[in-house]
C-alpha cells in the first residue's frame, strides 16, 4: 500500500485495503495508518474519523502514529478543528503528543489563517514537560504571521526563537525575505539576507531567487541584474529559476534587449534554457498576438530536445483562440499525444471557447463529448462556456438542455450558470423565459400562451425513419413532401424530451408547422418549457426551427 501511495496511486492503495478486509484479513495499526495516508491524498477527510471506531471494533487501541496521521490529514486540509478533536482524544487513548504533533497543529491553524491560536499552542508546549519547541516550530509560526502580512508579529516570534536558544536558519531568513519582497520591499529583503553570514547562515539558490524575483515584479530590472552578479559574492551559482525570473521581468517591461542579454548570460554561466524558459517567452508572444513568433519559439524548444509540457501547450491553445484560430488550437491535441502529454480540462475548455466564439457550436459540443470520452470530465467552467456559446448563437433551448447534462454528470450549476441560461433567453427577447430560469417559476411559458387546442393527428412512419435519419435543419425538412416523421427521443427517466410534427405540402406558401418542446423538470427547479406555434412565418417560433430534431409524439 505504501508503494502505491508513493507512486501517486492512493485509489489503488485503498482498493488493496478493501480487498484485504473482504477476504477476512485483519488490518493492523500500520495498515490503518497507511489507509489514512491514502484517504488524505484523495482528500476524503470525512471517512477518516470513522476509522477510530473500526480500530476499536477490531480489538485494537490507536497509537500515536495513527493519531498523528489523522491530525496531519485534517491540518493539511485546513480542518483544524477536526484535528483538535483527535488531539484531545490522544489522552483518552494514553498517547502523548510529541513536538511533531504540536507542529502539525500549529501549521494547520496557520493554513486556516488563525495564527493567534497557533501562538496558544506554543504556550501549551511550554507547559508540557514532554515536548519542546524546535526550529521548525518557530519557522511555521513565522510563516503563519508572514502569510497574514503581520511582519511585526513575525519578528516577535523570531526574537522568542533566539531567546529560547535556537538560531534562525536559512528557512527563517527566506520566509522573512519573501514576505518583504511580496510586500514590494525587496530592498529591505536584500538588507536582511546580507546579515545572514554574520549569523553563520549561508544563503541558498532560493534566497537569491526571492530577491531577483522581487525586483523583477517591482519592474526594477537594473537592481535585479545587479543582484545576479552579486550572487557570486554570496557563494551561490545562478540556476534556471533565477534566469527565468529575469527573463520574465524583462518581458513584463517589454525590454527585448534585456531578454537577449539574459539569454546570453545563461550561455556564459553554462545554464541551458528549460521548458519554463521557452514557455515564458512563448507566453509573451502569445499575449501580444504574435502567434508566428510563439510557434517559432515552440519549434526551437523541440529542436533543443526539450519536450513541451502541458503549460506550453496551454499557451499555444490560448494564443490560437485569441487569434480566432480554433482549428489550429484543436490540432494541438494530436501533437500532445505525440509527446505523451494528456490534455487537461483547461486546454479542452480553452479550445471549446474558441469554437464558441467562432459560432461553431457543433464543433464545440463535439469536442466536449470527445473530452468526456478521453477520460477528462468537463467542469463547471466548460459547461458555462458552452452555455455562453449557445447564447451567442441565439439557441437558448440548447443552453438550457445543458443543465440536464450537467445534472446527469454530477456537475452542480451555480447562480452564474443560471444567469447565463437566462441571458440566452433574454438575447432573443423572451424575458419571461429568462425569469422562469432564474426564479424556477411555476407560471406557464411565454410561448405556451399562444398554444391552442388543435388536435394533431400523427402517423407513424417508423419504417421511413429507419431508412433515413433526418436532421433538424429547414433544408432537410423541406426534402420530405407530404409526410409526418416520427422518432422518439427520451431522457434517462423515460419521459419525452421534445416533440415536433412537421407537415409539408407541395405548395411552399402553405407550409404550416406545429411544434412542441417538452422538457422534464430537473432537480434545479426549472419549469418545463412548452413551445408551440402553427404558422412558420411567425417571428417568435422561427428561430427554433434551426435547431430542432425531427422526433415523434409518443401516443
Amino acid at each position: 500500500m505504501n508503494t502505491l501511495i508513493g507512486k501517486g496511486k492512493p485509489h489503488e492503495a485503498q482498493a488493496v485495503f478493501n480487498n484485504l478486509t473482504e477476504e477476512g484479513h485483519k488490518p493492523t495499526l500500520i495498515t490503518y495508518t497507511t489507509l489514512v495516508a491514502a484517504l488524505t491524498r484523495q482528500k476524503r477527510f470525512k471517512s477518516i474519523p470513522a476509522l477510530l471506531s473500526k480500530v476499536a471494533d477490531n480489538g485494537m487501541k490507536p497509537d500515536s502514529i495513527l493519531l498523528n496521521a489523522m491530525i496531519n490529514a485534517f491540518s493539511e486540509s485546513g480542518k483544524v478543528d477536526e484535528a483538535m478533536k483527535i488531539f484531545q482524544k490522544m489522552k483518552e487513548y494514553g498517547c502523548k503528543p510529541t513536538t511533531s504533533t504540536y507542529n502539525t497543529l500549529i501549521k494547520g491553524f496557520g493554513i486556516a489563517g488563525r495564527p493567534y491560536e497557533s501562538m496558544k499552542l506554543l504556550e501549551m508546549m511550554g507547559q508540557d514537560e514532554n515536548v519542546k519547541p524546535n526550529d521548525r516550530t518557530y519557522n511555521i509560526l513565522i510563516q503563519a504571521w508572514c502569510t497574514k502580512k503581520k511582519l511585526e508579529e513575525a519578528w516577535n516570534v523570531l526574537h522568542k526563537m533566539v531567546a529560547s536558544g535556537i538560531q534562525p536558519d536559512v528557512v527563517t531568513y527566506n520566509t522573512m525575505a519573501r514576505a518583504y519582497a511580496q510586500n514590494g520591499e525587496t530592498e529591505r529583503a536584500e538588507r536582511l539576507i546580507l546579515k545572514m553570514p554574520y549569523n553563520i547562515v549561508k544563503p541558498n539558490e532560493r534566497t537569491c531567487g526571492i530577491i531577483i524575483s522581487g525586483y523583477c515584479k517591482e519592474g526594477n530590472m537594473p537592481e535585479a541584474l545587479r543582484f545576479l552578479y552579486r550572487m557570486k559574492e554570496l557563494g551561490v551559482d545562478p540556476n534556471p529559476v533565477v534566469f527565468n525570473s529575469l527573463i520574465k521581468g524583462y518581458l513584463d517591461t517589454t525590454d527585448t534587449n534585456g531578454v537577449d542579454e539574459a539569454l546570453t548570460l545563461m550561455e556564459e554561466f553554462g545554464i541551458k534554457p528549460d521548458v519554463v524558459t521557452f514557455s515564458t517567452i512563448m507566453n509573451a508572444w502569445s499575449s501580444a498576438g504574435l502567434m508566428e513568433n510563439c510557434e517559432e519559439i515552440f519549434n526551437d524548444m523541440v529542436k533543443a530536445g526539450i519536450e513541451p509540457d502541458i503549460h506550453a501547450y496551454s499557451i499555444l491553445a490560448k494564443g490560437y483562440v485569441r487569434a480566432g484560430q480554433p482549428r489550429k488550437a484543436e490540432a494541438l491535441l494530436t501533437s500532445m499525444s505525440k509527446y505523451g502529454v494528456q490534455p487537461n480540462v483547461v486546454i479542452f475548455t480553452t479550445i471549446i471557447s474558441g469554437w464558441c466564439a467562432a459560432g461553431k457550436m457543433d464543433r464545440a459540443f463535439r469536442l466536449c463529448e470527445k473530452m468526456h470520452e478521453m477520460g477528462t470530465s468537463p467542469n463547471l467552467k466548460t459547461y458555462e462556456t458552452l452555455i455562453w456559446g449557445y447564447g451567442e448563437a441565439k439557441q437558448p433551448w440548447k443552453a438550457e438542455e445543458l443543465l440536464t447534462t450537467m445534472e446527469e454528470r454530477g456537475v452542480v450549476p451555480e447562480m452564474s450558470t443560471m444567469q447565463l441560461v437566462a441571458d440566452a433567453w433574454r438575447a432573443i427577447g423572451l424575458f419571461k423565459e429568462a425569469n422562469r430560469i432564474l426564479n424556477g417559476s411555476e407560471e406557464e411559458s411565454e410561448l405556451d400562451q399562444e398554444f391552442d387546442s388543435d388536435k394533431i393527428q400523427v402517423q407513424s412512419l417508423e419504417s421511413i425513419y429507419k431508412k433515413q435519419k433526418l436532421s433538424a435543419s429547414p433544408s432537410n425538412l423541406l426534402q420530405i413532401p407530404d409526410v409526418v416523421v416520427t422518432h422518439p427521443t427520451r431522457t434517462t427517466n423515460g419521459n419525452i424530451r421534445c416533440r415536433m410534427v412537421v407537415k409539408l405540402s407541395d405548395n411552399m406558401r402553405n407550409v404550416t408547422t406545429s411544434m412542441f418542446f417538452v422538457r422534464t423538470r430537473s432537480s434545479y427547479g426549472v419549469q418545463p418549457l412548452i413551445v408551440s406555434r402553427q404558422q412558420i412565418q411567425n417571428q417568435v417560433v422561427r428561430p427554433f426551427l434551426d435547431c430542432c430534431r425531427v422526433v415523434s409524439i409518443l401516443c
